[in-house]
């Protein structure tokens, strides 16, 4: 079987089908009626009754996209009978279960009819808040605002803070909505839009027996009893546009707020507004109610040294915040910047930014990584080209990637930052993921193209 299948790589049913159809093309492209003769030999030699023998229709059905309960038995006789080797079989086998685990797994939802609690407190953000109720309030709109920002930037508790304080001017009884979509959690997939459908309708008061199967039915019946309803849902963490748009109430009484890492512009009906790391003085603030000791009150100076070296990050002003708090040994002073930036990384912001980071290219991942040999973490388009090696069209593909999940900043039209956390993460992968011979390749072409001199991370490889 050549390398170019790979049932290993499919992550859903629709991708295993893809990879099946071209399993059918390299085996000859035989007639469903071929593959279905050749599964009731397989099965009578099996001594398998004929009442269990699929009819051609069937055999069809396995090589169709959208399906959403297969019959794992009949994909593996469909396989065998196309590869004729059982190790092979094998291989698709287990690429068959990751993909029915995975199918599992997004069916299952984090979906509630009330807002969670326990989420940081909300500090600073007043115009964002202004910002984010006028735009949900706004006459003649669809009330639907997307916070886009950063991992670690607090979308999350933004979203929350202003659900809340919409909730208590709505009148009793107005349906409040709730999802986390997980289309960055490192660990799990991202939630079926359709499961998601099921559970709201069940939290409206639907019962099972009046749940349509299809997505587009049940986004339908959820519309209709949210058309009249002042209703408040709020998506967290969603993936992407198609993942949202069959969850929008559409009604023009509800309001909705999504929170995601990734830059929806397709979704022209939303206004888009990015959540940034904080103002200086509020991440002083930050630390101080997180740290909650005297000592840390006293040194304005240092507080903002420490801020400044973890890019103002909520995320990770909370991580230092707690070590504050939980080590009442340290001084102001042990938290240098190698010191903060390690703790941040080691506490949650690595995890968060290793997610972000999955969800784009190879060739931006990779670029991503090169961008760390830049000192300030601010490049061009012409020192990003220097640094990959490619095409100009080609990077510029890498770093919109890159920027539409917020691991770079275009701070002006052809000019990019790496916020200093995400720069931290990208040297620390660099020794790891890209060979020693390209780095070094890297550093000749940023001299020879007259680009600012650029260092080479903490790692095993020399100039």
């Amino acid at each position: 079987m050549p390398q170019l299948l790979d049932p290993g790589k499919a992550r859903t049913m629709d991708e295993f089908v893809a990879e099946l159809r071209l399993l059918k093309a390299w085996a000859g492209n035989p007639s469903i009626t071929e593959i279905t003769r050749r599964v009731h030999q397989d099965w009578q030699r099996a001594g398998r009754p004929r009442g269990e023998w699929p009819a051609r229709s069937t055999i069809g059905d396995c090589f169709r996209f959208g399906r959403r309960r297969p019959n794992s038995d009949l994909l593996l006789a469909v396989v065998r009978v196309l590869v004729g080797d059982e190790a092979a079989v094998a291989m698709w086998r287990q690429a068959l279960r990751t993909v029915l685990g995975e199918a599992e797994a997004s069916a299952r939802v984090c979906a509630y009819d009330r807002l969670p609690a326990g989420q940081s407190p909300l500090v600073g953000r007043s115009r964002s808040v202004s910002g984010t109720e006028a735009a949900l309030a706004a006459e003649g709109g669809p009330g639907v605002v997307v916070l886009e920002g950063a991992a670690g930037a607090g979308k999350t508790s933004l979203a929350l803070h202003v659900a809340r304080r919409a909730r208590a001017r709505t009148h009793a009884g107005a349906p409040v909505l709730f999802a986390n979509l997980r289309g960055f959690a490192p660990d799990r997939p991202a939630a079926d839009p359709a499961a998601v459908l099921e559970t709201f309708l069940r939290l409206l008061g639907v019962t099972g027996d009046r749940i349509p199967h299809g997505r587009e039915a049940r986004t339908s019946l959820y519309r209709q009893h949210l058309a009249r309803a002042d209703a408040f849902v709020v998506l967290d963490d969603a993936a992407d546009a198609e993942q949202v748009r069959p969850l929008l109430p559409g009604g023009p009484g509800s309001s909705t707020l999504i929170t995601s890492r990734r830059v929806l512009r397709d979704l022209p009906e939303a206004t888009r507004r990015t959540v940034g790391p904080l103002a200086p003085a509020d991440s002083v603030d930050l630390l101080r109610r997180t740290a909650g000791t005297d000592a840390v009150a006293t040194d304005t100076g240092a507080l903002r040294r420490i801020a400044d070296d973890l890019g103002h990050l909520p995320l990770a002003l909370t991580v230092i915040g707690r070590h504050m708090r939980q080590h009442p040994g340290w001084t102001l002073d042990d938290y240098d910047r190698e010191a903060v930036v390690s703790l941040a990384l080691e506490n949650g912001v690595r995890r968060a930014l290793a997610a972000s980071d999955a969800r784009t290219t190879p060739g931006a991942r990779k670029l991503l990584r090169l961008l760390a040999l830049h000192p300030s973490g601010r490049t061009d388009i012409a020192g990003a080209v220097a640094l990959a090696g490619e095409h100009e069209h080609t990077v510029r593909e890498h770093l919109d990637a890159l920027s539409a999940t917020h691991l770079l900043t275009e701070t002006q039209p052809g000019r990019f930052r790496l916020h200093a956390l995400a720069r931290a993460y990208a040297e620390e992968r660099i020794g790891i993921d890209v060979p020693g011979t390209s780095i070094r390749q890297a550093l000749g072409r940023g001299g020879r193209a007259g680009r600012p001199r650029v260092r080479l991370p903490r790692h095993r490889y020399g100039r």
